[in-house]
């Protein structure tokens, strides 16, 4: 039932927008309008809400209930745990905004600050760090949270609607869980094709910059075609070789474009960017989280702040399913500080390194990463890598890397959703997963087709609206199975369905599996 309703409202939202692109996108754009106006408030207080229970959680009593047995430890070491995280926490966004973003808010701060000024430098990373570091990650941490807890302690099966046993009881095996769950799928489909969108995009702008590829709708739909064909041989390959191959891939080519970054930059001043930023975001994120412009009317909270918190709940689905599957054996209070801080961390290096560059060059006096972000922020990364040496071979690496994340993120996706959809099956069969690997495809080009960048923000918007209440539903829900816990029980916790793995017969053999990534 799972999979035929997701399918089938799928199909319906591909065709709508295929057969009338503009009606799709006004439409979009009218609940877009709806859903910022109305719903701002809710969305800044419930993502403030998940950052709150996250740290009530690692820093309560429950802290110490272990994610599995009360014997049980984890299956990954603190280094290698940290590393996964590190490529779940990279993806196209970070590579498509890292530039971007810091340069548009340069541009247009947010508040009363002038812009094009020093002061506008420091709110411009201060709000990129603000938007992807502890906030998202707590959004992760509720999903991942609630999936470990239930499906390594309480033998669940590694569904969202199974989290709702303390509430729902068996319930959550009928229509209710299947709507729960439908849910899910949609918001991870449209989060997913978000990026999707994104990547291709930017894979444009980079082969325009290498090879002076033309740039329009045209040719990202033929990339979308080509890297779809892409990812559904990965699929086929399983996770043991294609994600594997590429999360690797994606930690080598991230690592080494950011070292040559840093090195060929102005070192010295992102260093010191760095700790400035991080100084000002932790001063200021309460203010942050819940700023809104009932007065002035402004629009910027909902073309920014709204937007991402958005597409991370969009995302939480994904990027849940495949951090609780890495996370067994870690106690709540080790769960939540390390996922909450070390991809932040990461996210502030990436935005001090590439944002901080172009600013640094903007506040010199050279207007061209400024200039190329007016005109299409897709090419701001682009315009940065073409004023470092080996521009050329630069401008190829960041091609590559959005390539591969592009892939990965499709490739890993295909697996959740056909998980989701199959009762929590840990092998979807191939059909299934060609089946959402196509859907996905189809709706990014129906978002590009309706309303190009808008487009693909405004499905983020709509889409997580619903599972952002599920999601304020699982944290009482987890609340309630961890008060009922008494100190020195031990559950037993039954064989759990593998989330997104395929079920190997032994061990040995599903250890390469295990550090699979998600490229979230």
């Amino acid at each position: 039932m799972v999979l035929v309703l997701s399918v089938l409202l799928i199909a319906a939202c591909v065709l709508w927008g295929l057969l009338n692109p503009a009606g799709f996108g006004s439409a979009a754009a009218s609940a877009v309008q709806f859903t910022t106006e109305s719903f701002g408030w809710y969305y800044l207080l419930a993502v403030l809400g998940f950052l709150l229970f996250c740290a009530y959680l690692a820093f309560s009593r429950h802290g110490q209930v272990r994610l599995g047995r009360d014997d049980e430890r984890p299956e990954f070491s603190r280094s290698s745990w940290f590393a996964m995280l590190f490529s779940a926490g990279m993806g196209i966004g970070l590579v498509f905004w890292g530039v971007a973003e810091p340069v548009s808010h340069y541009l247009t701060p947010p508040g009363n600050v002038t812009p094009e000024t020093a002061d506008a430098a420091r709110t411009a990373l201060k709000y990129s760090f603000f938007h992807w570091g502890l906030h998202p990650w707590a959004i992760y941490s509720v999903v991942a949270l609630s999936i470990a807890y239930f499906s390594f302690r309480r033998g669940e099966q590694a569904l969202i609607s199974r989290t709702f046993r303390p509430l729902l009881g068996d319930r959550v095996e009928g229509p209710l869980g299947h709507v729960i769950d439908v849910l899910a799928i949609i918001a991870t489909v449209f989060g997913v094709a978000a990026s999707l969108g994104f990547g291709a995009i930017q894979i444009n702008s980079g082969l325009n910059a290498a090879f002076g590829l033309p740039v329009g709708t045209a040719t990202q739909l033929l990339i979308i075609g080509a890297v779809t064909v892409l990812y559904l041989i990965s699929a086929s390959t399983g996770l043991t070789r294609g994600i594997q191959l590429l999360s690797n891939a994606n930690m080598i080519l991230a690592g080494l474009l950011l070292a040559a970054v840093f090195v060929l930059g102005p070192t010295r001043f992102l260093l010191e960017t760095f700790t400035t930023s991080v100084g000002g975001y932790v001063q200021d994120l309460i203010s942050m989280s819940t700023r809104l412009t009932p007065f002035s009317g402004a629009t910027w909270v909902g073309s920014w702040t709204l937007f991402y918190w958005a597409w991370w709940i969009a995302w939480a689905p994904f990027v849940g399913l495949f951090i609780a599957r890495i996370s067994r054996g870690r106690t709540i209070k080790e769960f939540v500080t390390g996922v909450l801080l070390v991809p932040s961390l990461v996210s502030f290096a990436w935005f001090s390194v590439f944002g901080g560059s172009a600013l640094q060059k903007s506040l010199a006096g050279d207007r061209s990463v400024v200039t190329a972000t007016q005109a299409d922020v897709s090419t701001a990364l682009f315009a940065l890598l073409g004023h470092l040496p080996l521009s050329g071979l630069l401008v190829v690496l960041a091609t590559l890397l959005i390539a591969s994340f592009f892939i990965t993120s499709a490739d890993s996706a295909t697996f959740v959703l056909g998980s989701l959809s199959r009762d929590g099956h840990g092998n979807p069969p191939g059909r299934v997963k060609v089946t959402w690997g196509v859907l996905q495809s189809l709706i990014a080009v129906a978002l590009l087709l309706s309303g190009g960048l808008s487009g693909l923000q405004n499905a983020s918007i709509v889409a997580a609206l619903p599972f952002s209440a599920v999601m304020l539903a699982m944290c009482v829900s987890l609340l309630k199975a961890l008060r009922e816990e008494r100190p020195s029980e031990t559950h037993p916790a039954r064989a759990a369905a593998v989330p997104a793995l395929p079920a190997d017969s032994d061990r040995s053999a599903a250890e390469p599996a295990e550090r699979e990534v998600a490229g979230g």
